[in-house]
């Protein structure tokens, strides 16, 4: 008897009870959050943000904000300049969650938003539509295995990878190539995994020279698929763990990210904390 494949065991996500969410951007998902520009959208919303992008044929680039993200912002031109250009900044933190809601923000656990809360949505529509998913990014055995792995999942997307040991530098031979292969393969989404802030470097740099797509900054995305890095469960990042179980898998790497940079945003934090305090105040006085 011959052996299922894994197309047909993977379950069809489409037949499982969706919660609603809202088909149209509104100007008060967007609100600041230390100093910087987030938008309030479920996982369900950056897919279709997404997918009216593609049918448009409109380039577009999506970004996150995390911890790490906004203490890098606060010296480095070249994230300043990524996160001008994002046309969405997804809230990839369930602590900034917390932090949106004391300062009376409408910031709700559903807002936060991962390539690993939207991956298996993303990619049941990009194997329905057919999509082009380039990858740059990762090792250079990373890229192939998470394609080949993906591609036995959802073969009707057709994936490209491009590994991140290149020389990113504005007029290289190596970026040249790297542009050229991008057009030639044109791509409805493009990621870019290089880590911070390198790819945010990237992206702002050559983004007037991509063609018309998609644009994600997504970190370790092909690690996960590729089975290199190991994800934490869900429902740690909905309670606020998931910073504490990539610490321990990898404290050499992660401390200082995670135990010392938060600590440079304490004087922003308390400012916004004590003027929304302040403001409530005047509410409650009015």
């Amino acid at each position: 008897m011959a052996q299922p494949t894994l197309t047909q065991t993977t379950p069809d996500r489409r037949a499982a009870v969706r919660r609603p969410y809202r088909r149209q951007r509104r100007p008060e998902e967007r609100v600041r959050l230390l100093g910087e520009a987030v938008d309030l959208v479920r996982p369900e919303e950056v897919l279709h943000h997404v997918q009216a992008a593609v049918a448009e044929g409109r380039k577009t680039l999506i970004a996150n904000h995390n911890l790490h993200s906004l203490h890098l912002i606060q010296t480095q031109a070249e994230m300043r300049a990524f996160y001008d250009r994002a046309d969405l900044i997804q809230v990839d933190s369930t602590p900034l969650i917390w932090f949106l809601r004391a300062l009376g923000l409408p910031g709700r656990g559903f807002h936060r938003s991962t390539y690993l809360d939207w991956r298996d949505h993303f990619w049941s529509v990009a194997d329905r539509q057919g999509w082009r998913v380039m990858s740059i990014g990762g090792a250079p055995a990373v890229g192939p295995e998470a394609a080949r792995r993906l591609a036995e999942r959802y073969p009707g997307a057709e994936i490209r990878t491009r590994h991140g040991f290149f020389d990113a530098r504005p007029g290289s031979a190596d970026n040249a190539d790297l542009l050229a292969d991008i057009r030639a393969f044109s791509p409805h989404i493009l990621f870019v995994g290089m880590g911070m802030p390198r790819q945010e470097s990237w992206i702002a740099t050559v983004f007037d020279d991509l063609p018309a797509c998609v644009v994600f900054s997504v970190g370790a995305a092909f690690d996960y698929e590729a089975g290199v890095q190991k994800s934490a469960p869900r429902w740690m990042g909905r309670v606020g763990l998931e910073w504490a179980y990539r610490l321990l898998h990898d404290p050499r790497r992660l401390f200082h990210r995670y135990c010392v940079e938060p600590w440079s945003l304490a004087p922003l934090a308390l400012r916004e904390l004590g003027a929304a305090f302040a403001l409530r105040r005047r509410r409650q006085a009015d």
